[in-house]
């Protein structure tokens, strides 16, 4: 298994010694190729910046795509932790036969206010890919000690063609806050990034290790939506886009596999 930042769309590629891994004898290569980046991520933004601890509640976004299936797969390995998970709902019956307790339509409903129907004191991590103001609405879902993790920006992805006034908006709700407010709020607000952690070999490879051990006791399995060619990485790329991804979706060189 290869762990690199970039580069990795072409058929022969070199790679530090240090970022690549044995598989299992048991792990398929799409399911290698679909478990480092994701399940790093997920596991990172988790447990060593949120801390996850048994009957713990988190909010999950984007809970069909490939960070979020690995993030509900490993909550499940934690003793009653309650997770609401958004989505579209043509993926909540998926969601909830994965791990989802509470799976909420986002574009059908107000998720915070869902989330306070059910929990009305909020939740105690709020994974958020999305940024702008999403941020700041995952930030006032937080119960008293509870942290905010922010590792992307899907806000700034608006359709096929890129929208200036998106991109203008996002930056302008881009959440921000003093260290008094954190203070007086009892709550926390992390930033991750996988492709930073370049040089943090040791780390990276301790939470690898743990992972591979999960994968092994049966606890965790990439969920792979589907697999394309090369050539058709428009079409790859357009199923994301389009959200009609549940789990990961990888690109093979060789010939088509059936999805």
């Amino acid at each position: 298994m290869v762990l690199n930042r970039s580069g990795m769309w072409q058929e022969e590629v070199t790679v530090p010694s240090a970022h690549t891994f044995l598989m299992p004898e048991a792990m398929t290569f799409e399911e290698a190729a679909a478990l480092l980046v994701n399940y790093i991520t997920a596991y990172m933004v988790l447990f060593d910046f949120g801390n996850l601890r048994p009957g713990q509640s988190v909010l999950v976004h984007m809970a069909a795509g490939g960070v979020g299936m690995a993030a509900v797969q490993l909550c499940r390995t934690v003793e009653n932790v309650t997770v609401f998970g958004t989505a579209s709902a043509s993926k909540h019956e998926v969601l909830k036969e994965n791990g989802v307790t509470h799976p909420i339509d986002y574009h059908t409903t107000d998720y915070v206010d869902e989330i306070k129907k059910i929990s009305p004191k909020g939740v105690d991590i709020v994974m958020d890919p999305l940024g702008g103001s999403d941020t700041t609405k995952g930030y006032n879902l937080l119960k008293p000690m509870g942290k905010v993790v922010t590792y992307g920006m899907a806000n700034l992805l608006t359709g096929p063609k890129r929208n200036l006034m998106a991109l203008a908006r996002t930056w302008w709700n881009q959440f921000s806050v003093t260290a008094l407010q954190l203070l007086q709020a009892n709550r926390a607000v992390c930033g991750y990034h996988l492709g930073y952690l370049d040089g943090e070999t040791e780390l990276v490879s301790s939470v690898v290790a743990r992972l591979l051990a999960l994968y092994n006791q049966g606890r965790i399995k990439p969920h792979i939506d589907s697999v394309w060619p090369f050539e058709k990485v428009a079409d790859a790329m357009k199923q994301m886009q389009e959200k009609k991804n549940v789990g990961k979706v990888l690109l093979v060189p060789g010939p088509e596999k059936e999805n």
